[in-house]
């Protein structure tokens, strides 16, 4: 009825009884029941909220958002872009008496240009020192990336509350040569591929295989490794509806690791970059865990430290003046051979997970090492 229609409206755009919100059809239903003039006129009312919906919506009182218009990601070429992520097998149970969530977990390592499974490692002793040493064996077998992806992972950047100098594993891919996106905080969609191979792992593989322990969860990886890359059909617009390896049979030749590498080129990395630092009442502000001493002049000011990778010092600022240039401690100044420095940044992350937060740039090295080890690299062990 057109009277019914109108007061429908009427309700909408001008809320009775002191509503302090705009009605939706529930509302706008409970105020025509009540309404005394359509009460009187034995009008059938509509029972149904829907109906009054399609009212508002026909007489354009409820907009519906604009079509969204997909917009593909461009994808990197193949073999070049990686997103690392680890996934919980949580079908396992805790332990009685040591972890009781986390119990053993997988690290995947999708390429964005193709959505192939790089690889996939199972492990029960996920830390930033076995983090480092399951990527570099990825890298040994598949060859090493352009970039990687990765998230806000304690093993990955460092401590849970952050740092602004980069932990051992970022330093690493740095010196590698490697590219290092980190997600911004609550962003899972800027690594989407890893995490929605993440989804199929767990939907398709551990809530219907339900492994319950180490040996039948590193099974169930590798089966579903080779299902996902050779069998089940993709639906990326790169793969076609084809699984990856088969849409992509041929693939580039792997960049390899290096046989030497410079362990400060992650400072090229950082050149230019600020930190604000509050000096200490004993005139020292702290950097990368090792302590620089400005001044007890400074004491309670905050300083700005920018790092400069031509002079390899820190310049201390305040106010945009220029108080003081520091040196950058524990710099080696040589090449070091690809295992003396993967070691290093093995024990770095070792003291890292020991202490609960990272220890800085520093090299310690074991004895049986130190003797191969360039004359730089032991001298640091000691500094």
């Amino acid at each position: 009825n057109p009277l019914i229609i109108e007061r429908i409206l009427d309700i909408r755009d001008h809320p009775p009884e002191h509503l302090q919100r705009t009605p939706g059809p529930r509302a706008i239903r409970y105020y025509l029941e009540r309404d005394p003039t359509l009460r009187a006129a034995s009008l059938r009312l509509p029972r149904s909220t829907r109906t009054i919906w399609q009212i508002l919506r026909a007489y354009d009182r409820i907009a519906l958002p604009p079509l969204r218009q997909h917009v593909p990601v461009e994808r990197p070429d193949p073999m070049t872009s990686w997103e690392l992520d680890f996934q919980d097998v949580s079908t396992i149970p805790a332990e009685a008496d040591g972890k009781q969530q986390h119990v053993v977990e997988v690290l995947n390592t999708i390429d964005v240009g193709t959505s192939i499974l790089v690889d996939s490692v199972v492990r029960p002793d996920f830390t930033a020192e076995t983090t480092i040493q399951t990527v570099v064996e990825t890298f040994r077998t598949q060859g090493l990336p352009q970039c990687v992806t990765i998230d806000r992972d304690p093993r990955f950047v460092g401590s849970p509350q952050g740092r602004d100098f980069p932990a051992p594993f970022v330093r690493m891919l740095h010196c590698l040569g490697v590219q290092v996106t980190v997600c911004a905080p609550r962003r899972p969609q800027q690594k989407g591929f890893v995490e929605r191979y993440n989804r199929t792992f767990k939907e398709e593989g551990v809530q219907r295989e339900q492994p319950r322990d180490l040996g039948a969860a590193r099974e169930l990886t590798e089966n579903f490794r080779q299902h996902y890359n050779y069998e089940r059909p993709n639906q990326a617009i790169t793969c076609h509806n084809q699984p990856p390896r088969v849409a992509f049979p041929a693939l580039p030749l792997p960049r390899q690791l290096p046989a030497t590498v410079d362990p400060e080129r992650w400072l090229e990395v950082l050149d230019g970059q600020r930190y604000v630092r509050k000096v200490r009442a004993n005139g020292t502000i702290t950097v990368d865990e090792r302590d620089y001493y400005i001044g007890s002049a400074w004491a309670g000011k905050y300083v700005s430290v920018r790092l400069s990778a031509t002079e390899r010092s820190f310049q201390i600022e305040y106010r945009e003046q220029m108080v003081k240039r520091l040196p950058i401690k524990g710099l080696i100044g040589e090449r070091l051979p690809l295992d003396v420095y993967l070691n290093q940044m093995v024990c770095e992350a070792r003291h890292q997970t020991l202490i609960g937060r990272p220890i800085g740039h520093q090299l310690r090295l074991p004895l049986e090492m130190l003797a191969t080890a360039p004359t730089g690299a032991a001298t640091m062990s000691k500094n």
